[in-house]
């Protein structure tokens, strides 16, 4: 809008119509979130064939995380056109992964980009060491001043917690592990759902999967998956379990599976806990 470029508003989401539109129109930039640039990718070749979409210069994704896999065939279909963005209404942006960085670390979040800083600190605001997990702070000239409640996040100096838990790596790359409030104890370890819902999506029968933690009597909490197969694909919970014991620690194996047709979403593609059975 800034550019007073034009844009084009689409009322509902079809991925072959996203394609014939950007050849139509030579669209340069493509803004989404995840589960939509994985509907594309779920197009059958020849259709993802029939039209050009060279005039991509951009394709930022931002709302959740996209499945490392999903990244790799996305810039091997497209090309280096990929971009994620993470932040929050709060903090606006607080990192940009760019198509070089998602290739080299598909899983990323990317760097700050200029006029923002991320911290990594602990949970009295101090800085943990370089490649620990611990809570992502952001601070920049877009911070929001609070909630009309009159609450607020948690300020350390002029840094913001965004709610998330992250690392940085030795290049400077922010990686998210996922919320605070998502991470559960189990077998003594603090696990997040994110490497889960990567571990099964990397699956070929899988389409969609959210992880989430849920009561449980006897553990405190427990992991429950809900899993969405591809059209025609077979999967049992025993199956999808005894797959799962070579790529995730015991601990982190879900103990309830359950297979849906969809996956309940809102309009930035967040997944609906509310709505799950």
């Amino acid at each position: 809008m800034a550019l007073h470029a034009e844009l084009v508003l689409q009322r509902r989401f079809d991925p072959e119509q996203v394609l014939r539109t950007i050849a139509e129109r030579r669209v340069t930039a493509l803004i989404a979130v995840p589960v939509m640039l994985q509907r594309i990718l779920d197009l059958p070749a020849e259709v993802k064939a029939r039209y050009d979409t060279s005039s991509l210069r951009v394709v930022a994704y931002s709302g959740s995380a996209m499945p490392p896999d999903r990244v790799t065939q996305f810039l091997d279909e497209f090309g280096p056109v990929l971009y994620g963005l993470y932040g929050s209404t709060e903090a606006s942006w607080a990192s940009i992964s760019t198509p070089e960085d998602l290739a080299a670390e598909p899983t990323t979040a990317g760097r700050p980009p200029l006029g923002t800083r991320i911290g990594i600190l602990d949970d009295d605001g101090r800085p943990v060491p370089r490649g620990e997990v611990g809570q992502i702070c952001v601070g920049n000239g877009m911070l929001f001043e609070g909630y009309t409640s009159g609450a607020g996040k948690p300020m350390f100096g002029d840094l913001m917690a965004t709610g998330d838990r992250g690392r940085l790596d030795g290049e400077g790359r922010l990686y998210v592990v996922g919320r605070a409030d998502d991470m559960i104890v189990s077998g003594g370890e603090n696990v997040f759902p994110r490497p889960v819902e990567d571990a099964i999506t990397a699956l070929p029968e899988v389409a969609d999967v959210a992880v989430f933690g849920v009561p449980d009597d006897e553990f405190g909490t427990r992991f429950a998956a809900y899993v969405v197969l591809h059209d025609g694909a077979t999967l049992t919970a025993d199956a999808l379990l005894d797959r799962l014991r070579d790529r995730l620690p015991r601990f982190s194996l879900p103990r309830d599976i359950h297979f849906l047709k969809s996956l309940p979403r809102n309009p930035t593609g967040k997944v609906l806990r509310r709505d799950l059975p």
